[in-house]
């Protein structure tokens, strides 16, 4: 495998931090991973990649890995910098790819990209944290329904709730995630940390602090506020996958994006769980992205 380390610098100073991995001169794919989480390179992403002509480019939200903070970011705040990578990249259109915390950001992408982005998918996306006719935390593990009503209502009490959290994840090693994360891990998914996947993550948590939390606490706090941009903009496809055994972002949230995005189509998967989905489905999810667009496909440079 072969991952190179790009850093993009942005209009107002900021620096953004990136991965290519799978074949530089193939389809380019954004991929936005979750919550905490940094660009890290991913050998089963990459293979995965490289056989089906697709260029995989992951890049760390602002807080995150090496890419400088944006206080008070919303979702909807992506857009601009990912419009910024990808012109560095050379590339007019692309798809998208949001995985859990990651899953708002590529809804943001296809609602104020319609131009450039031919496609999109979430897998295990939240919903919106006002979202209607939906409990928001119903259904998941212990620390998730701590960590995000705090960010709701009381930030201070938050980003104290988040300090020990961090700091474990900073030096947590791969045979120890199940016990840190363990009221959101499910049967299913803990099956799936053996192997490249748990020293991935590790690696990803650590990488995630290494200037501090702000990325952690940044994202929470865009979350459970508004999102900058509505779902009814979206005009794009985009295919909801989501995870039955899921602790993290459960079933339901798939269910409420599947009836609520446009455009969107079902990728619901009653067997899988929150990791387990990405790391067993990643070759479908690739596939199914790669035929959308390119019956979505006008014309221009990919």
């Amino acid at each position: 495998m072969t991952a190179e380390r790009i850093e993009v610098g942005l209009s107002d100073g900021r620096v953004l931090e990136a991965v290519s991995e799978g074949d530089p001169d193939g389809v380019l794919l954004v991929f936005h991973h979750g919550s905490p989480g940094a660009a890290v390179p991913f050998e089963t992403f990459d293979r995965a990649a490289a056989g089906r002509g697709i260029h995989l480019v992951t890049y760390s939200r602002p807080g995150f890995g090496g890419s400088s903070r944006r206080e008070g970011r919303r979702v909807v705040d992506c857009v601009p910098d990912v419009a910024a990578l990808t012109d560095a990249l050379g590339a007019e259109r692309f798809v998208t790819v949001g995985s859990s915390g990651g899953g708002p950001h590529a809804l943001a992408c296809a609602a104020r990209l319609p131009e450039r982005v031919m496609a999109a998918a979430t897998i295990a996306g939240v919903a919106p944290y006002d979202a209607p006719d939906l409990d928001w935390t119903a259904g998941m593990g212990e620390d998730n329904q701590i960590e995000y009503p705090l960010a709701a209502t009381d930030r201070l009490a938050h980003l104290e709730w988040l300090r020990p959290q961090a700091e474990a994840m900073t030096t947590v090693r791969p045979k120890d995630i199940v016990a840190a994360m363990r009221t959101i891990i499910s049967e299913v998914d803990e099956a799936s940390l053996s192997g490249e996947l748990g020293e991935v993550m590790a690696e990803s948590f650590h990488a995630a602090f290494r200037h501090g939390l702000w990325g952690w606490r940044d994202d929470d706090l865009a979350f459970v506020a508004s999102w900058g941009f509505s779902l009814d903009e979206i005009r794009v496809p985009v295919r909801i996958w989501q995870g039955r055994h899921d602790l993290m972002v459960p079933f339901a949230h798939g269910e409420w994006l599947l009836e609520n995005v446009p455009t969107a189509s079902s990728g619901l998967r009653p067997e899988h769980g929150h990791l387990s989905l990405a790391i067993g489905g990643i070759g479908e999810i690739f596939d199914d992205l790669l035929t959308i667009a390119k019956g979505a496909r006008s014309g221009g440079a990919v």
